[in-house]
Formats: C-alpha cells, structure tokens, sequence
C-alpha cells in the first residue's frame, strides 16, 4: 500500500510540477515556489516507490515473500533483494537459540527429581516459507518446540532410574531427550544441535544413600589394595628367605675339613711375608697351626 501511494503522490506532484513549470516559463514567477515544490515531492516519493522494490534481508535471517497469499518457496537470503514492491517480505531468524527450562520430573522409582535442561536450536533456513504457512504467526518455538521438549524430556526421565543420574547416565539422558526431540520437530523445520543437562536435583535421602554407597565402595577398594600389598609383601619375604636358606645350603655343602686347613695355611703364610711387627702364635687342638712369625 506504501508503495502504491507513493506512486500517487509522484505521479501528482510530477504533473503538478509541470503545470507550474509552463506558468513560470510564461514570466509567472509566482509559481517558482510551487514548481520547485512540486519537483522535490515528485523526487522523494519516485525514490520512496523505487526503495519499494528492494528489500534488506538482516545477517542471520531469511526472507518469505508472501504476495498476497501465496507463499513462494525460495527465501530470501541475507542481503539487498530485489522484490515485488507489492508482496510482503517476513523475515526469520535462522541463528543458533538457547531454551532453558527448570523441571519437576519424576523417575523410574516415581521419585521426584529437579531437571536444569537446555536445548540449542535454529530454523531451517529451507523450511522457513513452510514454517510460515503451517504455524500461526511462524512462532514455531512457543507452538512446537517447547511443548514437545518439556513433553519428551519428562518422557526420557520416567524411563531411567534416579541413581543412576548421580553418575554417568547424566550424559546419556541428555542424549536421549536430544535424539527424541531432534525426531520430532525436524519435519516442522527445527534442528536441534544439543541439550546440555545443565543440573540434576536429586532427593536428600537418595542423595545421602549414593554418597554412604560410594564411601563405602571406596573403603572396600581401600581394603583390598591393602591386602594385595600385604600378601605381595608376605610373598617377597618367603622368597628371600628362602633364598638365603639355598644360600646357606649350597655354602655348606661346599666347605670342608681340607679346605679349612688349607685356607689356615695361605693365612700362616701370609702373615709370615707380611712387612709388620711379628708374634708367635702357637694353635690349639691337634689341628691348630702353629705360627711362628718374627717380633721385629
């Protein structure tokens, strides 16, 4: 409608301005004024109906044109686009959101458990014009998403066991809510990237049962390893006493009578070459050795 009254008002002042043109071309000065007035309405209004061509699609969005009902399927990318000046451009935001939402769920168990759940999401730069013809307003997120994420999100919760969110299957039910919600908001033209599992609120007694659980799992693990070391330990010292019993076995099996005498006379001998102040040592038994060494 702009556009057409634009058009209008050229049209007027141009003819306008060509009527005060001709009185002013016939030494009518008084019709100067006019004429000039009549010309910068005939421009500004030309240019305004002319800007109504065009159409500046924002970085992150695209364009539906809607051309009195009928919705073509091409969008508009981001940019200048040159359009029907009578059609209605409706632009969509195709950048990356975030939803938050805070959850009483229940589990498996019926206990009641508190959720901090997040989905990321962005519209389908392809299902925009889709989008706009089968969800009232385009407001995709409040009609579809968001029911169907708290929806499915209490859904997954009933199926798992509240203890087993204390642990790793935080990251598994994220997944499963993101995989169930991806499957059903892709044919409306929603991705769905990920939903973090931002908080788990647990019941107190439960929470207090998991923590005594765990403690008590490592205590036992404490235990055994104690008890690993205590036995490596026992094991070491039986095998080194063993070893010297070997030792002490095999020694004594190698000394005898001759080899003792034997060794008493190398000493003798020794002690008889040696440089130092000599004694006289006279053994004992009928096996002692007499020494007889120098005194100097």
């Amino acid at each position: 409608m702009f556009f057409i009254l634009s058009i209008i008002v050229a049209v007027v002042a141009f003819f306008a301005w060509r009527s005060a043109a001709k009185k002013v071309a016939l030494n009518n000065l008084s019709f100067r004024s006019a004429a000039n007035l009549s010309l910068l309405a005939t421009i500004v209004f030309g240019a305004l109906a002319l800007l109504q061509c065009f159409t500046i699609v924002p970085a992150g969005h695209v364009g539906v044109v809607d051309f009195f009902g009928v919705v073509s399927e091409r969008t508009l990318p981001a940019g200048i686009n040159p359009v029907n000046p009578l059609a209605k451009v409706v632009k969509f935001d195709i950048r990356t959101k975030e939803h938050k939402e805070l959850m009483q769920v229940l589990s498996r168990e019926g206990l009641t458990i508190g959720l901090e759940l997040s989905v990321l999401y962005r519209l389908n730069p392809d299902s925009a014009a889709r989008v706009y013809k089968t969800i009232v307003g385009g407001d995709y997120e409040n009609i579809v998403l968001i029911p169907q994420f708290r929806s499915i999100s209490r859904a997954v919760t009933a199926s798992v066991q509240a203890s087993a969110l204390y642990s790793t299957e935080r990251e598994r039910l994220g997944t499963l809510v993101q995989e169930e919600l991806a499957r059903a908001v892709a044919p409306r033209g929603v991705i769905v990237e990920t939903t973090p599992l931002r908080n788990v609120a647990l019941p107190t007694q439960l929470t207090e049962a998991i923590e005594q659980k765990q403690r008590a799992d490592q205590e036992s693990q404490r235990m055994e390893f104690i008890l690993t070391k205590e036995r490596q330990e026992a094991d070491r010292k039986r095998i080194e006493a063993q070893g010297i019993a070997d030792f002490q076995r095999i020694v004594a099996a190698g000394i005898s009578e001759q080899l003792l005498r034997w060794k008493g006379i190398e000493a003798t001998e020794k002690l008889a070459n040696s440089g130092n102040a000599k004694v006289v040592i006279i053994g004992s038994g009928k096996d002692g050795l007499p020494i007889i060494l120098d005194t100097k």
